[in-house]
């Protein structure tokens, strides 16, 4: 790993860390290791969110819900993937024979799950300031260059909960007025729960405003 350590340009002092970050459960059950990556995920994941969140709060003039939508992008299981990708960070990861093929080719999931285990790892051996750094020299290229991971507010509530295996579900709850000027309005529920409303003149429409509702409630 000191290829890696010397592009993220940090001088780890816990090595054990970085070496449960890059242990998926199924390695960690074969070989009868103490510790997977999930802890340092679920951690890493928070970093990811305050670092992007705190990074748009100070560089854009936009309202809340651009905000939320920008952030959403820049975290979603398929920019965490970019990012992972982008680092090789498949070289350092060791799963178990059932998660991977003979091509050595990983879920999409996975690959992203590596890249917030490894800033969990950062931020735990090393502090916040170091995590920020280096969260935000992978991340802002990205930003900068405008790249695109979802189009459209419901693709970045599912990005948004899938991590947690929750249900995402939008349910027609009012229609009305002529049939050439009609109005709908759907309720969008994550795990049976009321997440957020909207109202449109199309379903599609009114399903997206319902999901922009969610993703304001998601964040607070």
């Amino acid at each position: 790993m000191d290829n890696l350590f010397k592009k993220l340009k940090i001088k780890p002092k816990d090595i054990r860390l970085y070496e449960n970050a890059f242990s998926h459960s199924s390695y960690v059950n074969e070989h009868k290791r103490k510790e997977d990556y999930e802890r340092l995920e679920f951690l890493g994941d928070a970093v990811v969110d305050l670092v992007v969140a705190d990074y748009l709060y100070s560089n854009l003039t936009v309202d809340e819900g651009n905000m939320t939508k920008f952030r959403a992008s820049y975290v979603c299981e398929n920019a965490l993937f970019t990012y992972s990708t982008d680092l090789g960070l498949t070289e350092y990861m060791k799963l178990g024979h059932g998660e991977q093929n003979e091509e050595k080719r990983y879920t999409k999931a996975i690959v992203a799950d590596i890249f917030e285990a490894l800033l969990g790892a950062i931020y735990v051996d090393l502090g916040y300031a170091t995590a920020r750094r280096v969260a935000l020299s992978i991340i802002v290229p990205y930003i900068e260059k405008k790249e695109t991971f979802f189009s459209d507010y419901k693709s970045a509530l599912q990005e948004a909960v899938q991590s947690h295996r929750k249900s995402v579900e939008y349910v027609l709850l009012n229609e009305e007025g002529p049939a050439h000027d009609k109005t709908f309005t759907f309720e969008v529920r994550v795990d049976g729960i009321k997440f957020g409303e909207g109202t449109a003149k199309s379903k599609k429409e009114a399903e997206q405003e319902a999901a922009k509702t969610a993703l304001d409630k998601l964040v607070h």
